[in-house]
């Protein structure tokens, strides 16, 4: 007896278990059976919030859909500016899901990489068409911040027609077959949203931004080699200047070292020939008062210079004037 209500209890607890599912924060719930999507009065998918909900178990399957913000990375891509001139862009979208029944039907069940296809051929034509109405001042100044708006304001509410001057033709075709799609699978009261806006799609871009700009790599070295060779140009001109003011500084220095070594020559010769003049001087009033002395002083100079070790022999008379003080006293009188 016991044994027919434990399994009786078993299969109550699997199928109460399985009946059960559960939608975390951040995300959204549709429920399918046999396949086919559970819809309400408008024939759109219903969405179930955050939270504890039912299904019929083993039946019935839950597809759960991302609510979070979500960020693409765009490829870097070249784009061309008004001044007909080449821009190699890297720039990044922040979307997020807004109608979660028209996005899960345009998406083909929720495909993101199908919803982000979508996005980035409508951002990468609206991109395109706003810088060619720019020049690169306005797009590398303040004006990149109108830019990006004006992209993600275009990207949420579309084109108008003929009055935008800017026209994404090819995106806006996939947009709106998309679009189309879900106004044929629902019977929504609600007026459409427009066929070329992601809203079409169910998606609410949040926010464009550009991570950086370059130019091209062809244009990149061109106008480094252009800065480079403007950059020693004027590091050669500052060169010969400094070489200039260097010989100009040289030149007068040296001619300063000259001057002054000319001026201390001159000086040098003047007292040098004051010195020798009142030497003379002394020399003659010393001598001038004995006449005999002063012959005496020459001689024994005489005899110094002669008699050196340079001069082993001399040829003179015994006679000659030049030996008087080497003889007698009496006779070196005379």
């Amino acid at each position: 007896m016991r044994k027919p209500i434990i399994f009786l209890i078993i299969v109550v607890l699997v199928a109460l278990y399985a009946s059960l599912f559960v939608v975390q924060e951040g995300e959204r719930g549709i429920v399918l059976r046999f396949g086919k999507v559970l819809r309400d009065g408008e024939n759109k998918p219903q969405v179930f919030e955050p939270g504890l909900h039912f299904k019929i178990p083993f039946l019935e399957t839950v597809k759960t859909l991302d609510a979070r913000i979500q960020t693409m990375d765009n490829q870097a891509d070249r784009f061309v500016t008004k001044e007909k001139k080449d821009l190699i862009v890297d720039s990044y979208i922040k979307w997020r899901i807004s109608d979660f029944s028209r996005y899960y039907l345009a998406t083909g069940g929720g495909d993101v990489s199908q919803a982000e296809v979508l996005l980035k051929r409508k951002f990468s034509d609206r991109l395109r068409s706003e810088m060619g109405r720019l020049d690169v001042k306005d797009i590398v100044t303040d004006s990149r911040g109108r830019l990006t708006t004006d992209v993600r304001d275009a990207l949420n509410t579309g084109s108008v027609g003929s009055d935008d001057e800017v026209a994404t033709p090819a995106a806006d075709d996939a947009i709106a077959s998309a679009a189309a799609r879900v106004e044929r699978e629902t019977n929504s009261n609600e007026p459409a949203p427009n066929p070329n806006s992601m809203a079409a799609l169910g998606i609410q871009v949040v926010d464009v931004r550009i991570k950086q700009i370059n130019l091209p790599t062809e244009v990149s070295d061109a106008i480094f080699n252009r800065m480079r060779a403007e950059r020693e140009a004027v590091a050669r001109s500052q060169r010969s200047q400094g070489q200039e003011e260097a010989e100009k500084l040289r030149a007068q220095a040296d001619y300063q070292v000259t001057r002054t070594l000319a001026e201390a020559q001159r000086e040098a010769l003047i007292t040098r020939g004051d010195g020798d003049a009142e030497t003379a001087r002394l020399f003659a009033d010393a001598f001038s008062k004995d006449p005999d002395f002063y012959a005496f002083i020459r001689s024994l100079r005489a005899y110094e210079n002669s008699f050196s070790e340079n001069q082993d022999v001399m040829v003179l008379s015994p006679d000659s004037d030049f030996f008087r003080y080497m003889k007698a006293p009496s006779n070196a009188t005379r």
